[in-house]
């Protein structure tokens, strides 16, 4: 089965992430999307990060009983910091009946030379692309040739200009933003009170 792997904080999960995912599965030859729960990226700062466990139970309540979604939580027990080739080749490892694919956004791809084996990463990888806004190319000399190895697929979706730090922003401040998260993610964060400080 065809499994994109979409990686992210999730803090919290909302709507932009959710339509990306569904546009994903529904236009490309992506069978199913897992949501990899990564418990602290080492390119990004530990601030206001929410526990691992409730991070992956509003992605459950995210995405609820549909099957084309899972929450993944393998990073949780892997050595940290968390790198996406070893997540990668671990899952390839545990589910030899599954083919995996990295989801990941414009602005990331414009990093990956600055991941952990790049090179392998591209080799082993197929890789979906969604567009982020303002992103400019990049004249990395070694980022040009890690690309000119990568099979990249840029897929049109939608632009989602909502981010993790908007929502938790607009919480800190009092605001109603229900609209901006699966209704069963917005319940949940007001009855723990996440993000009110």
């Amino acid at each position: 089965m065809k499994t994109g792997l979409f990686f992210g904080s999730y803090n919290p999960i909302h709507i932009g992430h959710m339509a990306i995912a569904n546009y994903i599965v529904e236009y490309t030859d992506l069978e199913e999307i897992w949501f990899v729960v990564s418990p602290h990226n080492p390119l990004k700062e530990k601030v206001s990060l929410l526990d691992d466990r409730n991070r992956l139970y509003m992605v459950r309540l995210a995405i609820e009983d549909d099957p084309r979604f899972r929450a993944c939580d393998i990073e949780f027990s892997l050595p940290k910091p968390s790198y996406t080739i070893d997540t990668m080749a671990f899952l390839t490892e545990k589910y030899p009946d599954r083919s995996f694919y990295l989801i990941m956004g414009e602005d990331n791809l414009l990093t990956l030379h600055k991941w952990k084996n790049p090179e392998e990463l591209v080799r082993r990888f197929r890789i979906y692309v969604y567009p982020r806004t303002g992103i400019k190319s990049s004249e990395n000399p070694v980022l040009k040739n890690i690309l000119a190895m990568a099979d990249v697929t840029m897929v049109p979706a939608p632009l989602m200009e909502i981010s993790g730090t908007f929502v938790r922003g607009a919480i800190k401040e009092g605001k109603d933003i229900g609209y901006f998260l699966p209704a069963p993610v917005w319940k949940y964060i007001q009855e723990m009170h996440y993000y009110e400080k």
